[in-house]
């Protein structure tokens, strides 16, 4: 659903956030599925079966039924299902639908969506279609994005990727300062070694080369738009020796700093 737009989202009034009563059961139809549902649990506990595989669902377990299936379910009456559901379709072709199972692990930002999607459709507020379809269109790429994700990434825990991508954007904005490994993995917190080998799996280049990339950008970008000239552009990014930031600079992007101005 990546390529689908948001204007072939077709919104249909099937869609709630509920608590299940304690003797909910969802029993099989007789006819199956005739659109798509995304059904998603913010807490409870409960067992649903979809097309003969069982699932233990539980706070994060997030379904998209597809035209065609045929799901069961039942919960813990002692810990009763919370959950939303948003039925809906698509009226043009699709070929990259979601898995129809995952356990979603940011849930805040998901939540928000559907939250914002069930608000959305009990109001009658301006806009109200088409900001439910831009909506619809967040949710199928969170969960495309889920599907698709490295194995590295989910290892990964998300704090630890956050705090490598904040020094990476610290690099990023600050090209002129001489960063050490040494300062930097104590800004995240981490050792050096842990640092510079969870830095190149995230960033996918080491400390170093990343830091001497960050400058050769600025570099270029300051050669090409401001006017500067080389001693000076190089000066500023915290090359002592301009023969050494030539060279440097040739060796990343192909030209001298002279061709680039």
């Amino acid at each position: 659903m990546l390529q689908a737009s948001p204007s072939s989202f077709v919104i249909l009034p099937a869609v709630a956030k509920i608590v299940c009563e304690p003797g909910w059961k969802w029993q099989k139809r007789e006819k199956p599925m005739q659109n798509y549902d995304l059904f998603y649990v913010w807490s409870g506990e409960g067992t649903l079966v979809l097309n003969d595989q069982s699932y233990e669902v539980g706070k994060g377990s997030c379904f998209l039924f597809r035209p065609g299936d045929h799901p069961t379910a039942t919960h813990n009456k002692q810990k009763p299902l919370v959950l939303t559901y948003i039925h809906f379709d698509v009226d043009v072709p699709v070929a990259d639908v979601p898995q129809s199972y995952r356990e979603v692990q940011e849930t805040v930002e998901f939540e928000h969506l559907l939250a914002r999607y069930v608000r959305l459709f009990l109001s009658d507020v301006y806009g109200r279609d088409e900001e439910s379809r831009l909506i619809l269109k967040q949710l199928m790429i969170h969960l495309l994005r889920a599907d698709t994700e490295e194995p590295v990434e989910k290892k990964v825990s998300n704090q630890l990727s956050d705090v490598i991508q904040e020094v990476a954007n610290y690099v990023r904005q600050h090209p002129g300062i001489t960063h050490r490994v040494e300062d930097l993995a104590a800004r995240a917190g981490l050792s050096p070694r842990y640092f510079s080998i969870k830095f190149k799996e995230l960033v996918g280049s080491s400390v170093q080369s990343y830091i001497i990339r960050m400058r050769i950008e600025r570099a270029e970008h300051l050669l090409v738009h401001t006017g500067m000239n080389v001693t000076e552009v190089a000066d500023a990014l915290g090359y002592r020796d301009i023969f050494f930031f030539s060279r440097q600079f040739k060796q990343y992007t192909g030209k001298s700093p002279s061709e680039i101005r």
